[in-house]
Parts: C-alpha cells; sequence; structure tokens
C-alpha cells in the first residue's frame, strides 16, 4: 500500500515523455497478465496515446515473444504451441504407462512440480544430479528426459521452458543476447520479491550492458518460495548492482494505524528483511478484533453474523474479503453464508479456461492452427463420441511413434494401409474430412466464426443440447458463447491461442459479493474488513513450514503480513480450541504464534460465546517467552515444547536408530534415506533425502521417524 506499481508507471511514462528513450527501448516486467494490462492502462491515461511497440508483459509473454523470433535454435519452429497442465499430466501419464510406473506410488502431479522446479532452477534434463536423477525409483533422469523429447516432437513447450530455452539462446549465441541488450535502454522490473532463479538471470543477463536497471519490490511480502521465489534476489540487488540507489517507500496510503502497527510488529521478528518503518496519516483506527472461537463452525458462524451486520449498516457485501491459509477452511465458511444468503464467491476456484467445454472448443482450434498437436487431437478426437475408442487411440498413437508422425497424418496413412476394420476407418475418414474442410478456411475466416462452425459441425453443440442435465448443458453453451466473444478480440487463431495459454486470470468477476481466497491469492489486493479465521499452530504458520525450520516459518511470518495490511479498515481474526482436519477434530489446538506478536494495545478481545478457546493463552505465552529477543521465539517455542522428548534422549541419534544411510520414514514426506546431521541439542537436525519430496532438514525432537 505504499504506491510501489505508480512509482513504476510513473517513472516509465516520464521517460517516454521526456524523450529518454522509445516504447520499443523499454523493458517493463510484471507478473500476471491482470497487472500488465493495468499498467498499461494508466500509462496510455498519462500519455494519451496507446503503448503499442512497449515490450509490457509478463516473464512468460515476452520470453515467448522473443523464442518466437529465434525458436529453430532450440529446434521447435515458429508457430509451437504452450502446453496447459492438462497436456502435461496426459504426457507424464503415457511416459510412466510405458514405464511401468505406478501413479499412486508417484503422482503424475509430484512428477510435474519436480520438473518445473526444475526448470525455475535453470535445468535441463542433463544438468540434473545424482541424486535428482535417481527420484522416483530411479526414473526422474529419464522420465525428465522423454518428456522434453515429446514436447519437441509436438512442436510445444511448457511454461516453464519459455524462460528456460530463452535463457540457452542467449548464453550460446551472444550476438543475440546482445540485440536485447542494446535495445532495452531502460529496464524495469515489478514485484521483484517474486522472482526466481531462472528469472533472476534472465534480467540480469540483460542489464549486464546498460547497468541500467529499476525494480519494486518488498521483501516482506516474498510469499511464493513454493513456486521458486528467492527473497534473496531482492535482498542482494544492491550487491548485484554495486551502486544502485535504494529508495524506501514507507508511507503507507491503505491501512489504518493500528493495522499497520499490527503487521509491523509481526514482520520485524523476521531477520531475513530491510528495514522499514511504514507510517500513516491515519494513526489510529479501529482496535483489531481478536475472537476465541469453540470450532470452525462456530467460528464460521460468527463470520457470517459479521458480514451482515456490515451490510445492514449500509455496507457492500463486496467490501468483505475472508483470508483462509488453506482451501480446506472454506467449507463451513461456505455453509454458514449459505444459510445466510450471503453472496461470495471462492475465488481460486475453477477458471473459465479450465472448464472442459472450453478445453475441448480451444483444442480444437488447436488442431486446425497445428495437426502435430497430438495432445489436442486425442483430447478431441471422440469427443464428441464418434465410436473412436481407447484401443484405437492408442494404436494411431503407436504407428505414429513408430513412423514419426502426428497422429493426425498418421490416420490418414493408416487409413491407405488398411490397419482399421471398415467401420473404424470410415469413422476416422469423416473426422479427417471436417477437420481438413476448416483447415481450408481457417486464414480467411475470423476466429469467432471458425470456432461457430466447429462447435456446430463437429456435433459439440448438439451433444450439449440433448445432455440429460439441462442446467448444467445451458451452463456450459454459455461459456462456449462467452468464449465466442473473446475470440472476436483477436485478429487470427495463432494470436488467440497464445492468448490463452498464458492468460492467468479467470474471465468471469462478480464484483459484488463477498470474496473467500487464501492469502496467497490476496496478494496485492485491498478490501475495507478482512476476516482472518484459522490463527492456529499447525495451520497459519502451517504444520508443513514448522516442520521444514527456520526459513519457511519466516516465509509463513510474511505472509501474515500480507494477510494483515490486505485491511484497510477493520481487521477480525479469529482461532478456535477445536478443528476437523481430514475429517478427524484436532482437540485443544494451539492459537497462533503470530498472535503473540502482536502489541496489545492493537487489540480488542472479543468473546461471541461460551468458547474453550484460549483466550489468556496469548498473554501467557508472551510471559513465558519474556526473556527471550523476539527473533528467538521459534527457537524458544521449539526448546520449550520439545523438553520433554529431548530429556528421553531425542538428541541422542544413534539411540533412537537415527544413523546415516539409514532408511527411515515420515508420514508426511514418505521414504527416504538419513543423509547426515547438522546442530545441538534440541536444534538438532535430520538431514533427509526423500524418494519423493528430496532433501529435507528436520528438527529431531519433531521429526517422529520411523527406521525401517
Amino acid at each position: 500500500g505504499t504506491g510501489k506499481t505508480k512509482v513504476l508507471t510513473t517513472r516509465l511514462t516520464h521517460i517516454i515523455k521526456t524523450g529518454a528513450a522509445t516504447p520499443s527501448q523499454i523493458l517493463a516486467v510484471t507478473f500476471t497478465n491482470k497487472a500488465a494490462a493495468e499498467m498499461a492502462e494508466r500509462i496510455e491515461d498519462i500519455l494519451g496515446h496507446s503503448t503499442d511497440g512497449m515490450w509490457l508483459g509478463t516473464f512468460h509473454s515476452l520470453c515467448a515473444r522473443i523464442l518466437r523470433k529465434h525458436a529453430e535454435l532450440v529446434a521447435l519452429g515458429s508457430d509451437y504451441i504452450i502446453i496447459s497442465i492438462d497436456d502435461q499430466k496426459k504426457l507424464i501419464s503415457q511416459i510412466y504407462a510405458d514405464a511401468g510406473i505406478d501413479d499412486k506410488e508417484y503422482p503424475v502431479r509430484d512428477m510435474i512440480s519436480k520438473i518445473s522446479k526444475w526448470k525455475d532452477d535453470g535445468k535441463y534434463p542433463e544438468d540434473l544430479d545424482e541424486d535428482e536423477r535417481k527420484e522416483v525409483v530411479g526414473q526422474a533422469g529419464n522420465i525428465f528426459k522423454t518428456y522434453q523429447q515429446r514436447l519437441q516432437e509436438l512442436n510445444a513447450c511448457d511454461f516453464g521452458d519459455l524462460l528456460l530455452h530463452v535463457m540457452k539462446i542467449f548464453r550460446d549465441n551472444n550476438e543475440i543476447l546482445r540485440i536485447y541488450q542494446d535495445q532495452f535502454k531502460y529496464i524495469m522490473v515489478d514485484e521483484y520479491q517474486d522472482t526466481n532463479g531462472t528469472q533472476y538471470l534472465w534480467l540480469r543477463l540483460l542489464a549486464l550492458l546498460r547497468k541500467n536497471i529499476c525494480v519494486v519490490g518488498d521483501d516482506d511480502q516474498s510469499i511464493y518460495a513454493f513456486r521458486g521465489a528467492i527473497v534473496g534476489n531482492i535482498l542482494r540487488f544492491d550487491t548485484d548492482f554495486p551502486g544502485a540507489k535504494v529508495v524506501r517507500l514507507e508511507q503507507n496510503y491503505r491501512c489504518s494505524g493500528n493495522i499497520l502497527r499490527a503487521a509491523g510488529a509481526v514482520i520485524k521478528n523476521n531477520t531475513e528483511r530491510h528495514d522499514k518503518e511504514l507510517w500513516t496519516a491515519d494513526s489510529g483506527g479501529a482496535l483489531i478484533d481478536l475472537r476465541p472461537m469453540n470450532d470452525e463452525y462456530n467460528e464460521a458462524r460468527a463470520v457470517a453474523a459479521q458480514i451482515k451486520q456490515h451490510r445492514n449498516t449500509g455496507g457492500a457485501w463486496a467490501q468483505c474479503c475472508v483470508l483462509v491459509r488453506t482451501m480446506m477452511q472454506t467449507r463451513p465458511i461456505e455453509e454458514a453464508f449459505n444459510k445466510n444468503d450471503i453472496p461470495y464467491q471462492v475465488v481460486g476456484g475453477q477458471k473459465f479456461y479450465e472448464r472442459k467445454e472450453i478445453r475441448d472448443a480451444v483444442a480444437y482450434l488447436r488442431l486446425v492452427a497445428l495437426a502435430s498437436d497430438d495432445l489436442a487431437f486425442e483430447r478431441i478426437i471422440n469427443v464428441p463420441k464418434r465410436g473412436i475408442g481407447d484401443t484405437t487411440v492408442k494404436l494411431i498413437r503407436q504407428r505414429g511413434r513408430a513412423q514419426k508422425l502426428p497422429m493426425f497424418e498418421a490416420c490418414r496413412v493408416g487409413i491407405r494401409e488398411g490397419i482399421f476394420s471398415a467401420r473404424v476407418g470410415g469413422l476416422i475418414q469423416e473426422f479427417i474430412n471436417v477437420v481438413d474442410s476448416w483447415k481450408a478456411v481457417a486464414e480467411e475466416w475470423a476466429p469467432s466464426e471458425l470456432l461457430e462452425r466447429i462447435l456446430e459441425e463437429s456435433g459439440y453443440v448438439k451433444m450439449l443440447r440433448a445432455d440429460v442435465n439441462k442446467e448444467e448443458a445451458k451452463t456450459r453453451l454459455d461459456n462456449l458463447k462467452d468464449l465466442l466473444r473473446a475470440t472476436d478480440e483477436h485478429e487470427t487463431i495463432g494470436d488467440f491461442l497464445e492468448h490463452v495459454a498464458l492468460i492467468t486470470e479467470g474471465a468471469e468477476e462478480n464484483i459484488n459479493n463477498v470474496k473467500v481466497m487464501t492469502v496467497h491469492a490476496a496478494k496485492g489486493l485491498e478490501f475495507d474488513t478482512v476476516f482472518m479465521p484459522g490463527l492456529e499452530e499447525g495451520l497459519f504458520p502451517h504444520k508443513r513450514s514448522i516442520d521444514e525450520g527456520f526459513a519457511a516459518v519466516e516465509e509463513e511470518r510474511r505472509l501474515m503480513y500480507v494477510a494483515i495490511t490486505r485491511a484497510k479498515r477493520r481487521l477480525i481474526m479469529s482461532y478456535a480450541a477445536t478443528r476437523r482436519s481430514f475429517g478427524q477434530a484436532v482437540e485443544n489446538c494451539e492459537p497462533s504464534r503470530f498472535l503473540a506478536e502482536l502489541p496489545d494495545d492493537v487489540l480488542k478481545i472479543v468473546r461471541i460465546a461460551q468458547s474453550s478457546a484460549k483466550d489468556n493463552w496469548v498473554k501467557s505465552r508472551k510471559d513465558k517467552y519474556k526473556n527471550y529477543s523476539e527473533v528467538d521465539m521459534d527457537k524458544a517455542i521449539s526448546q520449550q515444547e520439545g523438553a520433554k522428548i529431548a530429556q528421553n534422549g531425542m538428541d541422542d541419534m544413534k539411540a533412537l536408530g537415527y544413523e546415516i544411510g539409514k532408511r527411515a520414514f515420515h508420514k508426511k514426506f514418505g521414504y527416504g534415506r538419513i543423509n547426515g546431521f547438522e546442530g545441538a541439542d534440541q536444534d538438532r537436525k535430520v538431514i533427509i533425502t526423500f524418494e519423493k519430496h528430496g532433501k529435507k532438514k528436520l528438527l529431531a525432537i519433531m521429526a517422529n521417524l520411523e527406521i525401517r
């Protein structure tokens, strides 16, 4: 709330107005398409003309633009496709099937996450170390290699490839790198604290020649480590670029004084940060409500009652937001809202372009645009049902690989060679003919006209009209109408497909309702009134982060800081004595350690009804650890809670059977092997490489390992 993005847009427009650079000589990078669109709109309003020619967009969209020009240098065609997460799942599933790997034991989504992380770290299959290659029963390296080969055969890449391939082009072709270094006189980056390793290196390479880079960001809001973000990128910026000028934006224009003081008191307990003293002209404001509750249902009813009161006193639904640590918390909240007729939207639910009918329609367009798109072919060859079953599709796939042909072309060859029965061959020929007819007019027809014809002639619309579930079918047909309107905004199929591949925001938004979302999803947003339920140890901070140790808990504290600073005027926090997790009730929940870090004079404890929650716990916890500095709070808590276990010999590794080389089982991370130890006494950590989750450092007194 200090105007970071405004600083960037004002600087950018000043550069253009003064003639210091033309729009094409400026590189401006954001993290979402929404942020890029808003920045472009602001700039156009100030300049009074279009931003055409400017390199303004996300890392992915800008790299896609560069890659289109130089795709042949990484063995791709300039008409390459960008695949979706569904396509990734299908590819990995096929590779698993060929290799005989059980998806239940090694989930496909985990493998996709591994590949994504490796690409964020700038790694191709050949760059993996021995431990990484041996993950997933020794197959991870081969899976990654086969996956990249399949992408190349499809003339495709995933999101991670966009940056990875451009980095390779820059590294291997200095003359191309020099073109872009010469072109960009000014480089500007928003939300710099969210950059990962590859993004950081990409920016450094481009800024190496002119050293003219301006970034804005807040290390206290670096909350995307799980996506590869490295908070150290912003912390060491002035070291990476000696002589850099650091400007602290410390006036907050969003929050009341009490809310800002609460946020500052929490975040100052982190050690890895730049010192900042935020202030606001609104020095007071309402106290923060802190509500001890019996359970999550009691808590949800209280949230609903407060929102109805807000509405009844003239407030708008849209002024309220409920922030949760995980989506698992939303069910009781949704039940309470439904019972009280409160309109709401769970942000982060299924997005427009992720719906089945939209993915199907887009797959048809992809196949028309590129006959070698096997993933699109497989998705729609039997949608609607044409009598072409899985066995036939498998045969086509095998023939295509054997003959090094796309599956669509393998169908033509298969018909000529007579490999299909007369009935199936006839059905496939009909499909080929109709796709060919669409291809023949694809360049002449507007994308919306072509898509409308495809939906009719493919039988897709007919299928939905015949659906017995009339309400669901009507919704799907309405969604397809919205898709047709969306294609109207693009001149070619290629432009539209790239837009769909890069888009990160849902196409729908109802502004007249209460928003329910995770804290991660709320980054960059603000609301008059914010509710924060579920402030308990193991939930916020999350148990996973507590297990992972100091750095992960610091990230949780940054997440708490982000949550608090979404509130402009009112903030209502709560915690429960009992909460169900995975269907099991967890009794005697402890309030979050972060509540103990809040100043007493900004809090008002509000007891809604008789509750067993420990409302005195916050004060007693502070008193218990008053001899510790605030940055040592986590360590003190760990020592206190682990003392009994430690006295029973937990710190004696051998007594527990914790020996280097031994196989161990952890109830969350599964099987792994002990590699070593670090620290002493209550701080002793066990270093384990898990088969599915890689290397972890677990506090010995909390690890609960089973030695196998």
